[in-house]
């Protein structure tokens, strides 16, 4: 499932994961693990690998507390946002570049309505701009210039097609060779070498749109 998933670009497109690149989802589920379990959050460590192993989750224990997660506590519409993530993207869009979200929200069967809707919500709440996005687990098929990831398997998957994909750092991922971004300046200045090395030169932002997170919340108000 797709919101204008299709190529609509004849300029440079940074396909973006949301969760654990723009949205903090492990300090998200995090809270309904330790609610579920009577706990304290901060028993449940941050330096996770893939699959909770240090939070002694099994495979149905995850899908029944990441269910409750986005149904119940609703946690796409009210995860935090990592730190930077918005600017960053606010000024790559303003210097030209096609921000094009690719995220695999629908992958179990259930709540598709939620997700998705909490998904947008979401995204103007915290700022973040986009010109599509696609809900989608086979991220090969959609087409981008650069992709920002933090999952091993989507990495390798974009990579075997020649993509160029900048991993996004987390515990679980740095068995995979670089580009590497820590923060989101990391990515501003790798998508930016990435432009140049291709001959695309970044644009100017228009005078007054300097603060471009908060300039979508003034043209919701308006």
């Amino acid at each position: 499932m797709g919101i204008d998933c299709a190529p609509m670009s004849d300029g440079f497109v940074l396909g973006v994961d949301l969760d654990e690149v723009c949205g903090d989802y492990t300090v998200a589920f995090r809270a309904v693990v330790a609610a579920d379990r009577g706990v304290d959050p901060e028993e449940l460590p941050l330096d996770r690998s893939w699959n909770f192993r240090e939070w002694g989750l099994a495979a149905d224990d995850f899908v029944r507390l990441h269910q409750s997660a986005v149904l119940e506590h609703r946690i796409f519409r009210s995860m935090p946002v990592v730190d930077g993530a918005a600017d960053a993207l606010w000024r790559l869009s303003d210097a030209g570049v096609w921000i094009r979200i690719i995220t695999h929200r629908l992958y179990n069967n259930w709540g598709h309505a939620v997700a998705v809707g909490d998904t947008v919500a979401w995204l103007d709440a915290v700022g973040i701009p986009y010109r599509d996005l696609c809900f989608l687990g086979a991220k090969p098929q959609v087409e981008a210039d650069c992709y920002i990831d933090d999952a091993p398997h989507n990495v390798e998957a974009l990579r075997d097609t020649g993509a160029y994909v900048i991993v996004f750092d987390r515990p679980y991922n740095r068995g995979i060779d670089g580009p590497r971004a820590t923060t989101w300046a990391d990515v501003e200045q790798l998508v930016g070498d990435r432009m140049a090395a291709a001959g695309i030169a970044l644009q100017s932002s228009l005078p007054g749109l300097e603060d471009t997170p908060d300039r979508l919340h003034r043209r919701l108000k308006s």
